[in-house]
């Protein structure tokens, strides 16, 4: 990347230090992507095992789980537009739109923890059958992930109104941003691999 590059691309990018936390956010990306590969294998290999527990065509609903993954996805664009607002050097755009985004946050993982109670009221739970041992956690783990992202948006937004954009806060809402969307592809795979199939079983 040349001086000029540096001097009018993003902000993000404009440090030697922002370059290689964000090459360094990649790979960590690719270790995610091995767990959860992890995951998706062991609950396809025990698919279906129940045993008396109920099967997921019972629980599953549609309702639910699209509201879900609407909240979720949604909040992929609004981070994109926060990242978008962020370039634009606005304080306040960026501020707003990864509020929207925590929000819809909040309100997937309000969804996801109203799920699963009641699929523990059911009679599904980690103990009554490897397939939903398998279930939660590969859902859980998201779900985790989704948690700690939550919480690492906040902290950014405290860090904003402390130090404001500069280049390091930028690289920071970068990276997060780059997680939100690793989040949201995750989800849809298991949208359609877990929730999809396991409706018609």
């Amino acid at each position: 990347m040349s001086s000029h590059e540096l001097k009018t691309g993003p902000l993000e990018y404009r440090t030697e230090e922002g370059r290689l936390s964000i090459l360094g956010f990649w790979i960590f990306l690719g270790a995610e992507i091995v767990l959860f590969a992890t995951l998706f294998a062991t609950y396809a290999v025990l698919f279906g095992r129940t045993a008396d527990a109920p099967s997921p065509g019972e629980l599953f609903g549609a309702e639910i789980v699209l509201i879900m993954t609407f909240m979720l996805l949604t909040s992929s664009f609004t981070c994109g537009i926060a990242i978008h607002e962020m370039r634009r050097g606005s304080v306040k755009g960026l501020r707003n739109w990864i509020l929207v985004t925590l929000l819809l946050g909040l309100g997937f993982l309000g969804f996801e923890i109203y799920e699963f109670v009641h699929y523990v009221h059911e009679g599904a739970t980690l103990q009554s059958s490897a397939y939903w041992s398998s279930f939660f956690t590969l859902a859980g783990t998201h779900g985790l992930h989704v948690s700690l992202g939550i919480g690492w948006i906040i902290l950014l937004l405290i860090q904003l109104r402390q130090r404001g954009l500069t280049p390091r806060t930028s690289r920071k809402f970068f990276i997060i941003g780059l997680y939100w969307h690793f989040l949201d592809v995750v989800w849809i795979f298991i949208f359609t691999g877990v929730y999809l199939i396991g409706m018609v079983d």
